[in-house]
């Protein structure tokens, strides 16, 4: 056995001596691997020695039949890709050859074809010409025939056969504007326009007889319209005539837009482009246009610049009178036309832009008179409101707030408005009403008990917004926003001057009445921070803002994230403002709260009778003071502030008391067992409970006392326990820190605010202890 085992070490030295080469064919290591897989260290698989040579000389003459058949089938690929490469080589060579005889032939053909092309280019550009020659004449040709076909129409009074080949003439005019051809274009206007003159002069005869017939226009008021109670003689007939001229003269809008350039204010007033109105709809404005400059231009009595309101108003009755025909009558007609084309906005919109003509005109007159200026945009604006709400009128429409927005006409209007919203600040802040709420008798009504003053500036800002909210500029309604949030930082600049007047009576009326203004307002601008309206101009600031790099990538970021607002700025300086009135006034009460509790604080703790020596528990006399101070001012106060003010200042009212409490009474004196049980009487049933009226559970607002009384109220026992599980935690904090059994001991017993401290220094203000022989 020894030798076996000296030979198995020799084995598996060698073994281990055999290593692989990478860089070669490593035949001794891969023999060593075999043998060691094969054998291994059983000695008696060496009997299968012989089937193993067996199958090794097998694989072996495979391994040489194979290598045979490669070495003999190799050079049979390699003669024949050799063979193909001769063959490829020799039609490539063939192929260059025929190449080189066809670019020969083509370069000698080109030679001898040089002289035809010559002559050929020329023929071309003569054949070519003399087509160009035979288009003209066949555009005249086309034109003439045209022309004659509209004589023949006239002379056989087939109008309407007439008016479509005038407007087929019409399209080939507006085909032919990119050509060159300067004469023929001429040529075929000046017959556009010739035989466009004696249609429209015939057609626009006959159609304003029809119209005559049914009394156009209608002035006077609807009940009085002719068409409305009884129709004209022959109606169906007179009907009839309207229908068919107002379809012919549609036929000659195209013709019309061709020669009839119409009139355009100028481009400082960026009006939206809009097409030009329906023929026989001008036709039937025509009179009351006439009847407009008439009233409304020279030296007429109608025409003076302190009453706007007399043009704007007959626009709008004008406009109302003919509301019910234009639908009845003149629509269905547009409808069977295949147009698309709304009668009664073509109607109001022609009428309109006489409106902008005369602001146009009359604005300049009045940019100096702050009255006259303020009056005009006042009559403006509420013609527009009722252009909107009652007519249908469209935003994408030439409006007069187009007039309005033009550089010296908006910022006249912009500085008439902050002076007028200045004087009405001056004077709703000087009324002897000014800190009153009009709403002060109706309880349900006066929850926010808003002065009037505050209201009043709210109402101010609002009537602003509805002034320009209909702008078509988002760049002007952002300068509008821009005087809004003037206006407020002026407004608040003013509050907290009146407040700084009244700050030695911080609880007095005046001062409530400030704190209740700050706080609606802010409450207001956080209300229409979330409007639609207010959100557009949110994202038009933060287009302009991007653009002119104003802000910080953070702000840029809030802005767009909806995470600020337009307002964000007024509100937080006015919470600013709301948080320090509060703040003084729960320091002035907490004051005189601390005054009356000298006594309660100088009480004897230390030698109050025990609960069982007592018939009934009562008030410490001592306390009554702090607690009658307590209750006068919270219902004072109560009856003063709007709800969410006054909730917020009993809440910080209650902490200073819970804290001063706690530091200046409980932890400056040493109790007994009726020291303990007075002090959780007096709180729980007196203190607390002025509080139970603004929340369910007051004493969770006053935690370091509700969890003093605990430790200082805990029976002996307890109190043992614990003391003895803090000392124990407090020993092994630095062995085992995040001790939990301290923690869990406190929460098990209600205690959650104090720290471990402070309940060790509670245990030690208790004055009876038990003598435990320590």
């Amino acid at each position: 056995s020894i030798a076996e085992k000296e030979n198995m070490a020799t084995v598996t030295v060698k073994k281990k001596e055999v290593t692989r080469d990478l860089d070669h064919c490593d035949i001794p290591y891969y023999v060593s691997e075999f043998v060691e897989r094969e054998v291994g260290n059983d000695y008696d698989s060496l009997r299968k020695l012989d089937s193993l040579i067996d199958k090794l000389t097998e694989n072996k003459k495979q391994l040489e039949e194979q290598v045979l058949t490669v070495s003999s089938e190799v050079p049979k690929r390699i003669q024949n890709a050799l063979k193909n490469a001769e063959d490829s080589k020799k039609s490539l060579s063939r192929l260059l050859e025929e190449e080189t005889l066809l670019s020969e032939s083509i370069n000698s053909h080109l030679l001898k074809a040089q002289p035809w092309m010559e002559d050929l280019d020329v023929l071309i550009s003569q054949v070519e010409e003399i087509e160009r020659y035979l288009s003209y004449l066949k555009w005249i040709s086309r034109i003439e025939e045209l022309s004659d076909s509209i004589q023949q129409y006239l002379m056989t009074n087939n109008v309407p056969e007439a008016a479509s080949t005038l407007a087929f003439m019409a399209e080939l005019d507006i085909k032919l504007q990119e050509s060159s051809c300067s004469h023929l274009l001429a040529f075929v206007r000046s017959t556009v326009k010739f035989w466009h003159k004696i249609l429209k002069d015939k057609l626009s005869s006959d159609f304003e007889e029809v119209l005559t017939q049914l009394h156009w226009p209608f002035v006077g008021p609807p009940q009085a319209q002719a068409f409305g109670l009884a129709a004209p003689a022959g109606a169906p007939d007179v009907y009839n005539n309207l229908e068919m001229l107002f379809c012919q003269l549609l036929k000659l809008q195209t013709s019309d837009e061709l020669l009839t350039k119409p009139k355009q204010l100028p481009e400082k007033y960026s009006l939206p482009p809009s097409p030009p109105i329906s023929l026989p709809i001008q036709i039937m404005l025509s009179p009351l246009q006439k009847r407009f400059k008439y009233h409304f231009t020279g030296n007429k009595q109608t025409n003076v610049l302190n009453k706007p309101e007399w043009y704007l108003t007959q626009v709008l009755m004008w406009i109302g009178n003919h509301a019910k025909f234009l639908d009845d009558k003149i629509q269905p007609i547009l409808d069977k036309a295949g147009s698309s084309v709304n009668a009664r906005l073509e109607f109001s919109r022609a009428l309109v832009m006489l409106i902008l003509e005369k602001l146009a005109a009359d604005i300049p007159c009045l940019l100096y008179d702050d009255t006259l200026f303020s009056h005009l945009v006042d009559e403006v604006l509420l013609f527009e409101r009722e252009l909107y709400s009652v007519h249908g009128y469209l935003s994408s429409f030439p409006s007069c707030m187009h007039i309005l927005s033009e550089e010296s006409s908006f910022q006249r209007w912009l500085a008439v408005e902050k002076k007028f919203a200045l004087q009405k600040m001056d004077s709703m802040l000087s009324s002897e009403a000014a800190w009153i709420s009009q709403y002060k008798d109706i309880t349900d009504v006066d929850e926010m008990k808003v002065p009037d003053c505050a209201e009043t500036f709210m109402t101010l800002l609002l009537v602003i917004t509805d002034r320009y909210k209909n702008l078509p500029s988002a760049s002007r309604k952002l300068q509008f926003l821009g005087l809004q949030k003037e206006l407020v930082d002026d407004f608040r600049i003013r509050l907290t001057q009146v407040m700084k007047e009244e700050t030695r009576a911080s609880l007095g009326f005046r001062y409530c009445a400030i704190l209740n203004a700050v706080n609606y307002i802010a409450t207001v601008l956080a209300d229409w921070a979330d409007n639609v309206f207010f959100l557009q101009l949110q994202q038009a600031e933060l287009e302009v803002h991007a653009e002119s790099n104003a802000l910080s990538k953070l702000q840029l970021g809030q802005l767009a994230s909806m995470e600020s607002s337009v307002f964000d700025e007024m509100i937080n300086l006015l919470e600013r403002l709301k948080h320090d009135m509060l703040t003084r006034q729960v320091d002035h009460v907490f004051r005189e709260v601390r005054d009356a509790a000298k006594l309660y604080k100088k009480e004897r703790w230390l030698s109050l009778p025990s609960q069982a020596e007592q018939a009934v528990m009562s008030l410490s006399s001592s306390a009554c003071p702090m607690l009658l101070t307590l209750r006068d001012r919270l219902l004072q106060l109560e009856q003063q502030l709007c709800h969410s003010l006054f909730k917020i200042f009993w809440q910080m009212l209650a902490e200073k008391v819970d804290v001063y409490i706690y530091q200046e009474i409980i932890m400056a004196n040493h109790f007994n067992e009726g020291g303990a049980v007075q002090l959780q009487f007096d709180m729980s049933r007196n203190l607390f409970p002025l509080f139970s009226h603004y929340c369910k559970r007051p004493e969770n607002y006053f935690k370091h006392i509700k969890e003093a009384c605990i430790i200082l109220n805990l029976n002996i026992g307890s109190a043992l326990l614990l003391k003895d599980v803090l000392q124990s935690a407090s020993e092994n904090e630095t062995l085992k820190p995040n001790q939990p059994s301290a923690t869990a001991a406190l929460n098990e017993l209600g205690v959650y605010k104090l720290a471990q401290k402070d309940v060790e220094i509670l245990l030690s203000l208790r004055a009876s202890w038990p003598n435990t022989g320590k």
